[in-house]
């Protein structure tokens, strides 16, 4: 899931835009690639206010606006960006677009549901049905045919997700079909044969098997650990631990408190050390959900040490908000705003007000430089200044910044 190749500053290079003119598995998940050339980090001097007041649920409904008026298909499905891949559509793009939308309804706009919903059928497209494991592919064309290509760990986990979300505010039969989806997600996952024992273990990121990366298996993780506390099967619980230990013991670097990166190549692998802001946001929430579901409040303190690294190594002091990684000098919407979510669920879950600081002031810093005054539109990648932008306008870029301010504007 998650990274496309913009330019020698993308450092997470999407396989799937590599080989799109091959075949239609390109560019749906977060797909990290390349090795960066490593930069100084800026001293952290955290913030210690919150700044002005911002609208946050109203800077969401723009950001929808434009995603309607310039992504939405007929279909119900999002095309990728309005320029070079506005005729494909990528599977973690439009289930992280179900993501805004559930936000939007769980902050009490009601009328989100329609496309979130609509949505989730044209998901159905992408689903393998020749295979009885399942699975999603990676990418359809617009009007939904032509699934094939790559399956994605990510994406499929990513997809559980998020169906548990909107199973959390929806009701009778719509609320059984995302259970059920999102059930199958996480059996594709254990039957995909895409955990084994090289490097000890782990899932691989997709089923080309070229690599072990840390968001992956966190995101397995987070699904495992949902799944089990709502259906009680112990399945789930047992990969749920498998999984915990192997990103313990393969991925945790304890000199800086934070995840790595991925571990590829043969034998016992290289170990990729660079450091994401997403890849550890998306742990955070995963301990969180172990602390509440499997009774363990040591947990819960793993999540706030691991934030506080977070804050102490990937927060930008100068320009207050999430580098990408710890080797690129530009920002993103997506990735980055995965931070303020996982700062959002710390306050939430321990009512630390400084967390929700940190979650404000990225989100304010993307504003400021990823935002299109005129169309409300969010480009791809631009430095922390908004200088430099990409020319894209990805989906998935809109969709994140819708979520993090829908979910924001409940603590104004």
């Amino acid at each position: 899931m998650f990274c496309r190749e913009d330019n020698l500053y993308a450092m997470k290079n999407t396989l799937k835009n590599i080989f799109l003119i091959f075949a239609l598995l390109a560019s749906a998940s977060c797909k990290k690639g390349g090795d960066p050339v490593p930069v100084t980090p800026p001293p952290v001097v955290p913030p210690v206010v919150p700044g002005a007041s911002v609208n946050y649920l109203q800077q969401a409904k723009d950001t929808h606006t434009f995603t309607v008026n310039n992504l939405l298909t007929a279909s119900y499905g999002y095309r990728a960006n309005t320029t070079s891949k506005s005729n494909n559509c990528f599977e973690w793009y439009n289930v992280s677009q179900i993501y805004a939308d559930a936000a939007m309804v769980a902050a009490g706009e009601t009328s989100y549901l329609v496309y979130m919903n609509n949505t989730f059928k044209f998901m159905d497209n992408m689903w393998d049905k020749k295979d009885l494991r399942g699975g999603y592919f990676a990418s359809v064309n617009l009007d939904g045919t032509g699934a094939g290509g790559d399956k994605y760990v990510d994406d499929n986990a990513l997809s559980g997700m998020v169906y548990l979300e909107a199973y959390d505010i929806t009701t009778g039969a719509d609320k059984q079909a995302y259970l059920a989806k999102a059930k199958a997600c996480g059996d594709w996952l254990i039957n995909s044969g895409l955990w084994d024992n090289v490097y000890g273990g782990g899932f691989y990121w997709n089923t080309l098997k070229p690599e072990k990366p840390t968001q992956t298996n966190g995101l397995t993780l987070q699904l495992f650990l949902k799944l089990y506390s709502l259906t009680g099967e112990s399945v789930y619980r047992d990969w749920a631990r498998q999984v915990d230990t192997w990103l313990t013991a393969k991925m945790f670097d304890a000199n800086t408190g934070l995840y790595i990166w991925k571990i590829d190549g043969v034998g016992e692998g290289i170990k990729r050390t660079q450091k994401f802001t997403y890849d550890n946001a998306i742990m955070v929430e995963a301990f969180i959900l172990y602390s509440k579901i499997m009774n363990d409040p040591s947990y819960l303190t793993k999540a706030q040490n691991l934030g506080k690294a977070m804050n102490s190594t990937l927060w930008n002091a100068i320009y207050k908000g999430y580098v990408f990684n710890t080797a690129e000098a530009r920002i993103n919407p997506a990735w980055c705003a995965w931070g303020s979510q996982a700062m959002i669920r710390l306050y939430e879950a321990d009512k630390n007000p400084d967390w929700l600081v940190y979650a404000k002031e990225n989100i304010n810093r993307l504003n400021i430089a990823n935002r299109n005054t005129a169309n409300l539109g969010y480009y791809f990648f631009a430095g922390f200044d908004g200088q430099n932008r990409s020319t894209e306008m990805e989906t998935v870029d809109q969709a994140w910044m819708q979520r993090l301010q829908a979910m924001l504007s409940k603590y104004q």
